[in-house]
């Protein structure tokens, strides 16, 4: 007698950042090992996930789009279930049940375990706390079969002005080391040659150890490279630079938010922390770090913000000189401090010193590229190129695209090419 579980298929539209595709990962993975398949495309799945991000109104206002159009699905077929889980479920339940009332299933962040169950039980809403997240495990499948995402806490306790993430994702909670630890020893003996350790801000795990112990005790696994994402430029210590420089697994590369160069701005904000302290920072890993590559988030447009507010992010840009930029026109947020703030920036303004400010950081990447032209860096291959199937797109340890001729190496394997050419976002390389 055949099972009739394995009959049943799901698809999952995912949105936004790295915490969001590493749920999806989740996700995937608990409904593979619940017997249920995952299909080609939503037309032919049985239930339809969401994961969504609300950390800006362009990304929630793409998904209820995409949602939209899923309802004729719907009323084509009554029988498929939609499910909405990540920060817009968590932040906009009751929005989503009165533009969607087809919508099934609506699950915060803290309760995506649940969609194993989600072929079996009527509508439901599951947005409450998780107590027991920081130990709940998942069988995942992930992307990639070399690189992975380990997350080693949940939840901010930061509260940035704009910043929706601590009412969508809960308060800040650390994984036990003991369960990270774990997890990678697994995946380098299944292969895996690079880990990215994921929370809202790294810098402040606390489990069992800190931050830096957690990091000596990844670098003892074996793995051939380790990044983390991202880290808050208040809580970033002394002691983790050096951490950075004396694991050798540890890249060469940081994700830094500024957000602003103004101090002013910075203050309503929230972000405590000052421009001088954290360029101070800068200097400190350039120092301790030859050759790392350091890259941003900046957010214009911010209430308030003043032209020689603007001018000083400007200043600050040119003067630090990042290897590559994150840049965002501030975006309200129903919930936060900023969304009621007064003096907000008309969007054709915000939409200038946005514009303005990419092209200054396009022109610093190129000249941070070209400073690598001649010089071999070692890459991790992660498959064809995009663009160009002739090619193979890798990485380098300071998070630079590579392009090389396709020779039949497969994703996961490690070389050693000579940069030959740079360009705005990527590097020429030659075996």
């Amino acid at each position: 007698m055949v099972n009739s579980i394995v009959e049943k298929t799901f698809y999952i539209y995912t949105y936004g950042c790295q915490m969001n595709v590493h749920d999806s990962e989740k996700m995937l993975g608990t409904l593979e090992e619940a017997g249920y398949a995952a299909a080609e495309s939503p037309d032919s799945a049985d239930l339809i996930i969401f994961n969504t991000c609300a950390i800006r109104a362009k990304a929630e206002q793409k998904f209820f789009s995409q949602l939209g159009r899923t309802k004729f699905l719907k009323r084509k077929n009554p029988q498929i279930k939609i499910a909405v889980a990540g920060c817009v479920a968590q932040e906009s339940k009751d929005e989503i049940r009165k533009r969607a009332p087809y919508v099934d299933f609506v699950l915060g962040p803290q309760n995506i375990h649940h969609v194993k169950n989600l072929f079996h039980v009527p509508k439901q809403t599951l947005v409450g706390e998780n107590p027991g997240i920081s130990t709940q495990e998942y069988e995942m499948r992930r992307q990639s079969s070399s690189r992975a995402w380990v997350s080693i806490m949940y939840g901010c306790n930061n509260f940035c002005s704009y910043c929706i993430v601590p009412y969508t994702r809960g308060r800040e909670i650390s994984r036990p080391s003991s369960s990270i630890l774990s997890e990678i020893r697994d995946l380098r003996e299944r292969g895996y040659r690079e880990v990215t350790l994921l929370g809202q801000n790294v810098n402040s795990y606390r489990s069992d150890v800190d931050f830096v112990q957690l990091l000596y005790e990844v670098g003892r696994i074996g793995l051939d490279r380790v990044r983390f994402v991202t880290s808050h430029p208040r809580d970033l210590s002394p002691s983790l630079i050096q951490t950075m420089a004396d694991i050798s697994s540890v890249c060469e590369h940081l994700h830094l938010p500024l957000q602003s160069g103004s101090d002013r701005v910075l203050e309503r904000m929230n972000r405590k922390y000052t421009y001088a302290s954290y360029r101070e920072k800068v200097l400190m890993i350039r120092e301790r770090i030859p050759g790392v590559a350091i890259t941003t988030d900046i957010i214009v447009g911010f209430p308030g913000e003043r032209d020689r507010d603007y001018e000083a992010t400007v200043d600050a840009i040119e003067e630090i000189g990042f290897d590559g930029m994150f840049g965002f026109k501030y975006s309200k947020r129903k919930g936060t401090k900023a969304f009621g703030m007064e003096d907000q920036i008309p969007e054709d303004i915000k939409a200038t010193r946005l514009n303005r400010l990419l092209r200054i950081q396009e022109d610093i990447t190129l000249r941070r590229n070209r400073s690598l032209e001649g010089s071999v860096q070692e890459i991790l291959i992660e498959g064809p190129s995009e663009t160009d199937h002739d090619m193979l797109m890798g990485r380098s340890r300071t998070n630079k695209i590579v392009t090389i001729r396709n020779d039949g190496e497969q994703e996961g394997a490690m070389l050693s090419v000579k940069i030959h050419r740079a360009r705005h976002h990527s590097l020429d390389g030659r075996k």
